[in-house]
């Protein structure tokens, strides 16, 4: 079975206690965060997702919670 790398990046963030959620509007992804982040997750996020191409970042945005389900 192949694996999902966006999914796995999504998963390790959420893991380590990252708190983004998921914003979607007019098909225009991006995330917000009411808490901080824990220092592991904030590095994390940095290093490996904010680093990635729009296209990519987006990708794995889309496996965070989203704002609409809380």
């Amino acid at each position: 079975m192949m694996t999902n790398a966006a999914k796995e990046l999504a998963t390790e963030y959420l893991r380590l206690g990252g708190h983004r959620l998921l914003v979607m509007d007019d098909n225009l992804l991006s995330t917000n965060c009411w808490e901080p982040d824990p220092p592991e997750a904030e590095n994390f996020w940095s290093e490996r997702i904010e680093t990635l191409s729009l296209r990519r970042r987006n990708e794995v945005m889309s496996f965070l919670p989203s704002i609409n389900d809380v």
